[in-house]
């Protein structure tokens, strides 16, 4: 398996033709057909199916992609770092957030710690997060909880509260605090990951014995933000979106059950941090409190705790509800 192989493959993957992805190459049509050709063969299975000059990635094309890009992204930041050796400059500072951590935190944070002129910063979901970290190809991550691994240190974990975010012309708009109650009959928007902040809304609402009504779930807390405003639904999001990437004509109001949001600051274990890593994650911390009314700073050894207190925060509010 060679590299000529890999990037054809990537190639024809991202441009949906074997000629288009000689454009990208900057290679005719026949070589990259046959760097494919040649790929099959050693491993044994098809990656496309054909039909006359179009292509299809198979099911195994799309599992092996992920792998390949792996690497290929990895090989980029070799390549960078045997540039900046070569030319005695520094390496890029690599980072990776979860897609609302990185647009509302990590700018501010960075032009807060003086980081260096080349940052590279990658958008990805908390697993990746994780590889990118634990394969050494980002120097910091930031992302939501649960997060525990062995190969990974966390610095510190930030909780804010989740808000609701409406229209101005919305009636619930004048009131400085939303129940779920007031919610619940409303259409709703939010996020669909099933093991973090989405965990902790739909507890919220079982414990206070009502069911969401959600008409919109995304994998973007933006995306449920820019329902709000389009008046589809009342959004129900994390405060790094909601206070971080604010959004004309909607406006962001506090929840009066306390669903934490939180994340975490990683970098990988047994690696010394370079100065300007351990600055901005300082920064981030600062940014944090400065940005998200509510946050607080926990130590890395509360994180099994935490998502623990939200699953009995749930179940308070449900007795609290009981006894009134």
């Amino acid at each position: 398996m060679e590299l000529h192989q890999l990037e054809a493959f990537s190639a024809v993957i991202s441009a949906g033709s074997i000629t288009g992805a000689g454009r990208l190459l900057g290679r005719s049509q026949p070589s990259v057909t046959r760097a494919i050709q040649d790929l099959e063969l050693e491993l044994g299975y098809a990656l496309f199916d054909r039909k006359g000059p179009r292509v299809t990635p198979t099911q195994r094309a799309f599992l092996l992609y992920a792998e390949v890009e792996r690497s290929l992204v990895g090989l980029d930041a070799i390549r960078a770092s045997a540039r900046a050796i070569g030319l005695d400059e520094a390496r890029p500072l690599r980072m990776a957030a979860t897609p609302s951590l990185a647009a509302a935190l990590v700018p501010r944070a960075l032009a807060r710690s003086g980081a260096p002129a080349d940052t590279h910063l990658r958008s990805a979901a908390a697993e990746h997060v994780v590889d990118a970290l634990l394969s050494r190809a980002v120097d910091v991550g930031i992302a939501t909880l649960p997060l525990a691994h062995g190969d990974i240190d966390l610095h510190y974990v930030i909780e804010a509260p989740c808000v609701a975010v409406l229209r101005n012309d919305d009636p619930l708009a004048q009131v400085p605090s939303l129940s779920l109650a007031q919610l619940a009959p409303r259409g709703l928007a939010t996020v669909a990951n099933r093991y973090r902040l989405r965990r902790g809304i739909d507890r919220a609402f079982e414990a206070a014995g009502l069911r969401a009504h959600v008409v919109l779930e995304s994998n973007a807390s933006l995306n449920a933000m820019m329902a709000a405003q389009a008046g589809l639904a009342i959004a129900i999001v994390d405060p790094a979106t909601a206070f971080g990437t604010p959004v004309a004509g909607i406006t962001t109001r506090a929840l009066d059950v306390d669903i934490p949001f939180f994340y975490g600051v990683f970098s990988a274990a047994g690696r010394p941090l370079r100065q300007d890593a351990k600055a901005l994650i300082e920064a981030i911390e600062a940014v944090s409190v400065d940005l998200l009314p509510g946050a607080k700073r926990h130590g890395a050894e509360r994180h099994d705790a935490l998502p623990a207190r939200r699953e009995s925060l749930a179940s308070q509010h449900a007795n609290d509800g009981a006894i009134a």
